[in-house]
């Protein structure tokens, strides 16, 4: 988490937990994660959404407990026809923080920082939160009839390229003989 390069670190702070200050206990937490913040983390593929973030922090004496929700909707391209598509996001995750004097590698679950480390940068989670929750392929959702919403001048055209080309259309024909061999 600390080799994370974002294009506009100031509007990033906003994602920044001072826990040293923080008394034992619970302590909750919002944050609006907009344009803005997609624009600011500069490897990102999302470039629009509003969402919310829920963060409900336990401190205890030798770690952190960070239980998220994330709601909200992001904008990205249908798979199928190419057009916007508005994604529901609905996210519920834990982390744990916890202290090391040695340098260890951050999994999935827990996140390690130096004892002497007073802050917390939540933006990267947060970010790879949202991008973990779209879906592998991401396509407009059907109707109650079980039609597509895609773009129907797109999906004709899908259509049309699958008739006109066959399978052996597809085939390279230098190639042809030795499919005969084998199918002998």
């Amino acid at each position: 988490m600390h080799d994370v390069n974002f294009c506009e670190v100031d509007f990033l702070s906003k994602y920044k937990i001072d826990f040293q200050g923080l008394s034992e206990g619970v302590h909750e937490f919002v944050f609006d994660v907009d344009n803005a913040f997609f624009e600011s983390i500069d490897y990102s593929d999302i470039q629009e959404g509003t969402l919310k973030t829920y963060l409900v922090l336990t401190k205890k004496t030798q770690m952190l407990e960070l239980d998220f929700k994330i709601q909200g909707f992001v904008n990205t391209v249908c798979d199928r026809c190419l057009e916007e598509l508005k994604m529901p996001i609905d996210f519920e995750g834990q982390v744990f923080v916890k202290f090391s004097e040695t340098e260890q590698e951050d999994t999935d679950e827990v996140i390690y920082l130096f004892p002497g480390d007073y802050e917390l940068n939540l933006s990267h989670y947060i970010y790879e939160s949202i991008r973990l929750s779209l879906p592998l392929k991401c396509v407009h959702p059907e109707d109650k009839d079980g039609n597509s919403t895609c773009n129907p001048e797109m999906l004709k055209k899908i259509e049309n390229l699958k008739s006109d080309t066959s399978a052996e259309d597809l085939i390279d024909p230098r190639w042809s003989e030795l499919i005969k061999l084998k199918e002998n």
